[in-house]
This record gives structure tokens, sequence and C-alpha cells, in this order.
């Protein structure tokens, strides 16, 4: 069986590098290569998180180029990966999409670059889902520098970071996705 996965992209909350609760700006290789990656891996959803407005219209105008403009009529292979795009104003407007009135119990999966104690090893991660695919597990990636506490505090599973081979760990978030769902779903 399938499981049931959605990622959320969070530009809010977040901090920033001095560790401040932020809203950061979307970017369009963020929005096109994360839901190119959704659609390799089976992801149902992906959702981009921003409060701002300005930024809502711009991913608004992001999609629409890739689902019905020049960008669908160029590459048409991509209309099935950008139409698993939502936007969501916070993190519980996109969980509740996700849940769409069913009677569930979502599994939300944090990912963190720091080293927060207590995390969830990826092959722990994998086999529980493997265990109970039916879901949904959400997988929350933050930009900036990444989730703020209030995120992390919410979540029911908060992953370890990727390793590093060397003391700087500052992935872009494109690549933490692809890693991230590498990782959790190749098996399927």
């Amino acid at each position: 069986m399938k499981p049931e996965v959605h990622i959320c992209l969070l530009h809010y909350p977040v901090v920033n590098k001095a560790g401040d609760v932020v809203a950061t700006a979307v970017t369009n290789l963020d929005i096109h290569d994360n839901a190119r990656s959704a659609r390799t891996f089976g992801v149902k959803s992906y959702h981009v998180v921003t409060p701002l407005d300005a930024q809502i219209e711009l991913v608004s105008r992001i999609v629409a180029h890739w689902q019905d403009g020049f960008g669908a009529t160029r590459i048409p292979s991509r209309v099935s990966a950008m139409s698993l795009i939502q936007i969501s104003r916070d993190l519980e407007e996109a969980i509740e999409k996700i849940v769409d009135g069913r009677d569930v119990q979502p599994v939300v999966i944090s990912t963190c670059a720091r080293d927060m104690g207590q995390e969830y090893t990826y092959r722990q991660m994998r086999e529980r889902i493997k265990q109970s695919p039916e879901g949904p597990y959400i997988i929350l990636f933050g930009t900036g520098y990444g989730l703020a506490n209030e995120v992390l505090d919410r979540s029911d599973v908060l992953l370890e970071p990727i390793g590093s081979p060397t003391e700087w760990n500052h992935l872009s978030v494109r690549s933490a996705v692809a890693i991230t769902l590498d990782r959790l779903l190749s098996d399927y």
C-alpha cells in the first residue's frame, strides 16, 4: 500500500539567523522544484504556507503559469506536478485541507537542521510509515533558518537532521525536500 504523504513548506513561522520569528519570501525555484520532487515520490499534496497577501498572489501567478499559461504549453509534463500545490495562510489551514473532513489524526513530522534531541531517524520513520501507511503523514519544511519552536513543539515527530560530513549544515530547502522524500519514500 502506498502511504498518504503530504508536504508543507512553511514561510511562517520560521526563524532568521538571529533566531527571531519571521515570515520569509517565497521563491519560484522552491515552488517549482518541490512540486517536481513531490510528484516524483508520490506525495498527495504540496502546501505552500504564507500569511502574506503579496506572497500568496506571487505563488498563485507562478502556479498559473505552469498549470494554464505558457509553462503548461511549453512543458506539459510539469502540469501534474504543479497541480499538487495548494496555498495556505497558516499550518492549521493546511492541515484542515489535508484532513478534508475525514475522521483521521494526521502524523505531523517536522524537519530541522539543528540537533534538537529526541529525533526519529529516517530509518525509524520509514519503518513507521511502512507499518501504518494509511496516514496521513504531513512533513513540514521551513525556510529561512528553519521552523520556529512553536511548530516543532506542535509536531508529533521530529526527524533527525540530514547528516553533513562537515560542521556546515545549511542545505537549500529544495535539496532537503528531495533528500527527505527519497529517504522516506524511495521503497514505494
